[in-house]
């Protein structure tokens, strides 16, 4: 086929290097607390699964004949449990965010005829954000309360003559004193819960949108190049949620 030249192969070697030797291993005895203590390590308030629907469209930078193949790996950038204070044990809400980064294979054409097309497989790697909020039951441990930041006044008494038409020499002003201010504010920090990714699933179906035939080039009957796919994904993602407490781990044997 005219126009369409093999790739220049490699020169030297591709591969170096080979089996490692075996390196040998003793086992050292594990020593542990056996007196019990109080340690702060996270627990496990929940594990759950979200589905999130995606809908997006893809615009590749060439014209395309077809997918040859699409990895996918999900990112999440954000997770927040949004607690009421008034009910620690909740239910509450998580709010997520992330993207799915999608490397996407996909064939070229530099030449063609009426029986075969050559070209190039090229690469594409976007990201295809998404984003929900969804309600969360608590099914480990019982959320610590939320302790709220405090701030209260406080002022002294105080008396003072009182000068001027209308009052008795023997008069006193009795009241707080207004010349002064007095606080007393407390904060606590309390801790966050947060989330650890277990599994991520994603079914997908992917559409080409307006594919079309060159109109100065000669192709099979049923070949068309496109530059948009229109993407759905039903994504399964399975995480838990967490947070330190403080837990008593009793001694051996207790």
């Amino acid at each position: 086929m005219s126009g369409c030249f093999p790739p220049p192969k490699p020169k030297g070697k591709v591969v170096t290097g080979g089996v490692q030797p075996e390196c040998s291993s003793v086992t050292v005895p594990i020593i542990g607390l056996a007196t019990g203590a109080t340690v702060k390590i996270p627990v496990v308030l929940a594990e759950l699964t979200l589905q999130v629907n995606i809908n997006s469209t893809i615009t590749l930078p060439e014209p395309a004949l077809e997918i040859k193949d699409i990895k996918k790996r999900v990112k999440v950038t954000q997770c927040l449990l949004l607690q009421d204070p008034m009910m620690p044990a909740g239910p509450a809400t998580l709010s997520i965010k992330g993207f799915v980064r999608k490397n996407i294979d996909y064939s070229t054409r530099l030449c063609s005829n009426t029986e075969g097309v050559c070209g190039d497989i090229r690469h594409c790697t976007v990201d295809v954000p998404f984003s929900c909020m969804a309600p969360v039951i608590f099914n480990g441990a019982t959320p610590a309360s939320l302790l709220l930041n405090t701030s209260e006044e406080f002022e002294f008494f105080r008396s003072q003559p009182l000068k001027g038409p209308g009052f008795a020499e023997k008069d006193r002003l009795l009241s707080g004193d207004i010349s002064e201010f007095n606080q007393i504010s407390q904060e606590f920090f309390n801790e966050l819960p947060f989330c650890e990714l277990i599994s991520a699933r994603i079914v997908e179906f992917d559409e080409y949108l307006n594919r079309r035939r060159p109109k100065t080039a000669v192709l099979p009957f049923e070949e068309k190049e496109f530059r948009q796919l229109e993407e759905k994904m039903v994504l399964f993602l399975t995480l838990k949620i967490l947070q330190n407490q403080q837990v008593v781990i009793p001694a051996n044997g207790v």
